[in-house]
């Protein structure tokens, strides 16, 4: 049986800032994938550069944003001002929805007006995502807008989401906010510039790797299975006694590995599936990504690398939710996407030249008051045994890379050494 004093489950940002912060500590990672970076991949394919999805960082953190800047060569990091849009009636809106509904057709605008001075004047009790959006915007923005742009993204009923379900990624703004845009537009307080490497996320994942010894990651093996009081981990390949055990699996996996009996119904996610899609020529300038409220529009998000990295051939990535549940027809969505592209006059006699898909599964959990419990309880008691489950899955939490460091290097500070 091997030993390590701690054991890493995810080769992914949690993971590899774990071994950053435990330096010449004695740890091992063990990464299920034949590579390291989790969803933080790339894809360079007939000189398209493409993500997994859509990585760009915000920071928020002058000292991970320091430390990360370090890591890698400034020539190499692109600083944009976010341009953003959301599709609406044959336009397009600036985002934040509820900032620029000034930008509306005039009867949709009054509506949106109307119903925000209600909301705002007749607070109700909030006990959900959707009692929080109507408490807040009035029915009118929620309708044309925030919910079934939600809808899309999360592929559930709002109504079973946490009010905070998004934290501080949901783009707040309150009566006086949205009447002082009308005049002096301003919606730069929600992440209003981001960065991104020349290389595409993977970047971001090497520069973490770089104080990570190669050696120390063992990749294609895949963890089982759990004995706490042993502290014996069993995966593909051997089985592992450790000290620490950090796991950065999704929360109900790894209470499932302990045999802990609960209701696990509680624990809902969508997945995404990721269409990268590469054409012979440009498509829209001055954009970074669209949000496609509209039913009709199987996707609900499309993004442009090529504005980001100046190139010459359109280079889109476009992000369709699902239900977990599902099976996912590649075929029959691209189709779908394709013929949406047109409608949105994104593509017109443009050539796809290059391709790929990827179905992230989990993607965003769905967080509602009894994940939020069973992850803060049985978190505490895992901690007991000396287990310690982070990152976006592992916390069960909607979070940032940067997040995800900072809970990394917090955990091996007060916990781990």
């Amino acid at each position: 049986m091997d030993y390590t004093k701690n054991l890493i489950i995810g080769a992914g940002v949690s993971g590899l800032s774990t071994a950053v912060g435990l330096a010449e500590e004695d740890y091992l990672i063990i990464e299920a994938d034949k590579a390291i970076g989790g969803y933080c991949k790339t894809i360079k394919q007939d000189g398209f550069t493409w993500d997994y999805s859509g990585h760009f960082f915000h920071f928020k953190d002058p000292e991970i944003e320091s430390w990360m800047k370090s890591q890698i060569d400034s020539d190499r990091i692109i600083t944009c001002d976010k341009k953003t849009f959301i599709s609406y009636s044959g336009k397009w809106i600036d985002f934040p929805f509820q900032k620029n509904i000034h930008q509306l057709s005039k009867s949709d605008f009054i509506d949106c007006l109307y119903d925000l001075y209600i909301a705002s004047t007749n607070k109700k009790e909030v006990l959900n995502f959707y009692d929080m959006l109507i408490n807040r915007f009035g029915n009118s923005i929620c309708e044309k807008f925030l919910f079934p742009y939600n809808e899309k993204l999360y592929a559930c009923d709002l109504a079973s989401l946490d009010k905070d379900a998004m934290g501080r990624f949901f783009p707040y703004s309150d009566f006086d906010e949205i009447i002082k845009n009308i005049k002096s537009k301003d919606n730069s307080s929600y992440n209003s510039t981001f960065s991104y490497p020349l290389g595409g996320a993977i970047e971001y994942i090497n520069a973490i790797a770089k104080s990570v010894e190669p050696d120390r990651i063992s990749i294609e093996e895949s963890f089982l299975d759990l004995d706490l009081e042993k502290r014996i981990v069993k995966t593909t390949k051997r089985e592992i006694q450790y000290q620490n055990l950090v796991s950065t699996i999704p929360f109900n996996k790894l209470l499932q590995s302990c045999k802990i009996d609960i209701d696990y119904s509680i624990f809902n996610w969508n997945k995404v599936l990721v269409f990268n899609l590469g054409f012979n020529k440009k498509g829209p300038e001055n954009v970074n990504w669209i949000y496609f409220p509209n039913k009709e529009r199987v996707f609900y998000r499309v993004g442009f690398y090529d504005n980001i990295f100046n190139t010459d051939k359109m280079s889109l990535y476009v992000e369709i939710g699902l239900k977990h549940s599902v099976d996912v027809d590649i075929d029959d969505l691209k189709h779908k996407v394709l013929e949406g592209l047109k409608s949105e006059k994104i593509i017109t006699d443009h050539e796809l030249i290059s391709e790929n898909s990827i179905v992230m599964d989990p993607a965003y959990v769905h967080i509602n008051s009894e994940s939020r419990t069973i992850y803060k309880d049985y978190s505490k008691k895992l901690a007991e045994h000396n287990v310690y489950s982070i990152g976006r899955y592992g916390s069960w939490t909607y979070c940032s890379i940067e997040d995800n460091i900072r809970q990394a290097f917090d955990l091996v500070k007060y916990n781990l050494r």
